[in-house]
């Protein structure tokens, strides 16, 4: 305990050391944690007051929760506020700090795509290329795009296949494909083709059902009903589809707006996505705020339009506490701040937008919390430990020591981490060796972790009792030099979480089994029961579809795999006719000698 305390006056000498000689500049500010890892990064105008800020005065809960984890802080100066945003954005995108995360809006939206084609077709996409085809869009509603494209479908007869196939498919016969793969089609037509559709996108679709109506009306004049009703149908798609906007304004250009409000703590910014004039859909997005409203709020521009992930219209409306000077520059696009009318009244809607969804979401948001983060806070408060915000848990597999697997999974903030779930086949343990496998997946996590300079775990659950604890702690401490604290979750009769363990020698840790830190950990073992259990059984029918084979002479490796991938189980191959399994490229003798195996494997 002493030098737990030397240790934390040394680390709080040195913070204070660093903020006495802060410069009076702006630039970007890196707060780090114990593992030496950048979990925020932050821009100000002026350092010196920006930094200082966060060590002294009250915070919110959220933000007590940041500085609580920071151990110490770098900086960089630059020459302007604007630069100061760039280079914010860059190393957000570098490091990608876990509080700055939730500022970055992960939603991709469709675009519909010509393609730069001899025979050009219609498509969705989600990726802009710089590959000379027309995109439009993007659409935030992608079952619109998806509408839309139909419609267009039935309208101009593009190719539809990837490939050019040998012969005429369904969509020549139901008339929405002019057939390029059996007939010529000229560069003229599908130019033609090309430009109409332009221009029903940017707009002219008023004209279009305009020359439809009128189509249909001539149609029933001559008496052909069944053209009349197929234009009529046109007409009602494009009514269905394209015109059913919310509000509209007088000019054609395609516009961002953007409003945001911020309260306890958290902001929420709406955008809307107004194209053509229409205001098609809305964005919102929430997430906790530790700087300046406004600083956050440039924050998240550049997040939202980084690396095209949302296309820049030609223009951008913003509110009247932004600077919009800043924002063209940062965004290299036209920025608006406007002053009256329709427009200002746009970027207010916006805004009260905003102040409503915030409102109607603290409830959820505080609960939320309470499932996980505060559940974690509390758990650490309960264990005599720092908040674990990193929890990884194991848990093994096998039916009396056959196919003996281990499973880890992760969880950041009380919520799963599936992109660090890990999945180990036990190499050097023979048998029902639980504590063996346990010292075995331990060993290879964690000096794999100290190898590649990741950051570790602040806490390990282990699926188990003392002797697991032990096997996992003697691994850590003696072999690895960690002293990552450790934990065990014991089950009672009907295999429900009963205890939480954790000490040398294993002592029990009271939790009330209604808390939301109890449930965070029946959550979390859960979670790596059924991950572990899920694999091994992957594991186990692998292993008897193959085991079979491995006595069939000519069939190795490669078709062993091709009999997997086509079948899947050794049911449907017990199942399957000898022309079946030829058809995978087995020659005829081998698969006769396959399937007398399988008939003697059954006979058995």
């Amino acid at each position: 305990m002493p030098k737990n305390k030397e240790k934390r006056r040394s680390l709080v000498e040195n913070i204070r050391n660093k903020l006495a000689i802060l410069p009076g500049q702006p630039g970007c500010y890196l707060m780090k944690n114990k593992h030496d890892q950048i979990i925020y990064v932050g821009k100000a105008k002026t350092l010196k007051n920006r930094v200082r800020s966060y060590f002294t005065g009250s915070h919110d809960t959220k933000t007590q929760r940041l500085v609580s984890e920071i151990r110490d802080f770098e900086y960089i100066v630059t020459s302007s506020d604007l630069e100061a945003l760039v280079l914010e954005q860059n190393l957000i995108k570098k490091y990608e700090p876990r509080y700055n995360i939730l500022l970055k809006d992960d939603k991709t939206y469709p675009f519909l795509k010509i393609t730069n084609e001899a025979h050009p077709r219609l498509i969705t996409t989600r990726r802009v290329n710089k590959d000379g085809a027309k995109y439009f869009g993007p659409y935030p509603n992608a079952q619109a795009a998806n509408e839309t494209k139909k419609l267009l479908d039935r309208l101009y007869p593009l190719r539809k296949c990837r490939t050019m196939p040998d012969r005429v498919c369904l969509y020549y016969h139901i008339g929405q494909c002019l057939a390029p793969c059996e007939f010529e089609v000229t560069k003229e037509t599908n130019q033609k083709l090309v430009m109409d559709i332009t221009r029903f996108l940017n707009g002219g679709h008023k004209e279009v059902k305009e020359d439809i109506t009128k189509k249909m009306f001539e149609a029933s004049e001559a008496m052909d009903f069944e053209r009349a009703k197929e234009y009529r149908d046109q007409v009602q798609h494009i009514e269905a589809v394209m015109e059913k906007q919310k509000m509209t304004m007088t000019d054609q250009t395609n516009r961002d707006v953007f409003g945001y409000h911020v309260d306890k703590g958290w902001m929420c910014v709406q955008v809307f996505f107004v194209r053509q004039g229409k205001l098609i859909e809305r964005d919102v997005t929430m997430f906790p705020t530790y700087q300046d409203p406004d600083e956050d709020f440039y924050t998240f521009l550049g997040q939202f339009y980084l690396d095209d992930q949302h296309a820049k219209p030609k223009e951008i409306f913003i509110p009247k506490q932004a600077d919009p000077e800043i924002v063209a520059s940062f965004l290299n696009t036209k920025v608006i701040q406007p002053q009256r009318g329709q427009k200002k009244e746009l970027v207010e809607l916006a805004t009260k937008n905003a102040k409503l969804a915030l409102q109607q979401k603290f409830q959820l948001i505080e609960r939320d919390e309470e499932r996980t983060v505060k559940a974690v806070e509390r758990l650490g408060q309960a264990m005599g430990i720092d908040a674990p915000y990193r929890i990884e848990a194991f848990d093994n597999s096998n039916i009396q020591g056959v196919d003996p697997v281990s499973a880890m999974v992760s969880f950041v903030d009380g919520k799963p981490d599936k992109t660090n779930y890990r999945k180990y086949k036990i190499k050097t343990v023979e048998g029902p060796d639980d504590y063996g496998s346990m010292r075995e997946v331990v060993r290879r996590r964690y000096l794999r972790l100290l190898k590649e300079e990741q950051p570790l775990p602040d806490l390990i659950v282990i699926d188990g009792g003392k002797g697991q604890i032990s096997a996992a702690q003697e691994v850590l401490e003696d072999e690895l030099g960690l002293s990552i604290p450790v934990c065990g979750l014991a089950k009672d009769d009907k295999h429900r979480t009963s205890q939480l363990m954790m000490g040398d020698p294993p002592v029990i840790v009271p939790l009330k089994k209604t808390s939301e830190e109890f449930y965070l950990l029946q959550r979390i073992q859960d979670e790596v029961h059924r991950f572990a259990i899920s694999f091994h059984r992957n594991v186990r029918k692998k292993n008897v579809f193959t085991s079979l084979l491995d006595h069939v002479d000519g069939i190795g490796e490669k078709r062993k795999r091709a009999l997997l991938k086509e079948f899947g189980s050794l049911k449907r191959l017990k199942e399957a006719s000898q022309e079946e399994i030829e058809r995978v490229g087995i020659p005829s003798s081998v698969a006769k000698s396959l399937l007398d195996a399988m008939n003697e494997e059954t006979q058995k």
